[in-house]
């Protein structure tokens, strides 16, 4: 009887070490399959200045890209400029509040989610999410699917087919 009680709390002891190994490698997979371990984001620019704001607290936008892979891919995102993470959604905000469509039409944004993680050193983590930004606007029949990438600088143009809202 002693051998066998024994025997038991053996093998319940291993299989709860067992289980906890399990745990362990099942959630070590899953947090480093999250952040890629490269970065395929091809448009940084750290070089860049601080962007501008207008009255109205958004970007001062001047230029609207000529390359249709800008913002449309996310190899080629909108890099909006990161400071400090007090400011990316006021900055994602920012840009976005800049945007018209491309004959003036006020837009409707909505963030439909995040995507394509990737290496930075602007986070605590190490790692970033670009969003992923549904764009609409009156006559549009199909919303445009935008790629902003909050954590790094780049070249701040509109994507090709919206335009820019004046500056008041």
């Amino acid at each position: 009887m002693l051998v066998s009680l024994h025997l038991h709390k053996s093998i319940t002891f291993l299989f709860m070490k067992a289980v906890k190994i399990l745990v362990v490698l099942v959630f070590s997979t899953l947090t480093l399959s999250c952040i890629s371990t490269k970065n395929t984001i091809k448009n940084i620019d750290i070089s860049q200045p601080i962007p501008k704001l207008t009255t109205k607290n958004t970007f001062v936008l001047t230029e609207i890209s000529t390359d249709v892979k800008y913002g449309f891919d996310p190899d080629y995102p909108i890099n909006i400029f990161f400071r400090n993470a007090n400011e990316d959604d006021m900055n994602l905000k920012r840009y976005l509040n800049a945007l018209s469509g491309p004959h003036g039409e006020t837009i409707n944004y909505k963030k439909i989610g995040i995507c394509c993680p990737f290496p930075t050193k602007n986070t605590n983590t190490g790692g970033g999410f670009l969003e992923v930004i549904e764009i609409s606007y009156e006559g549009l029949q199909v919303p445009l699917k935008l790629y902003l990438n909050r954590y790094e600088k780049g070249v701040l143009k509109a994507p090709l087919g919206l335009g820019i809202k004046p500056i008041l």
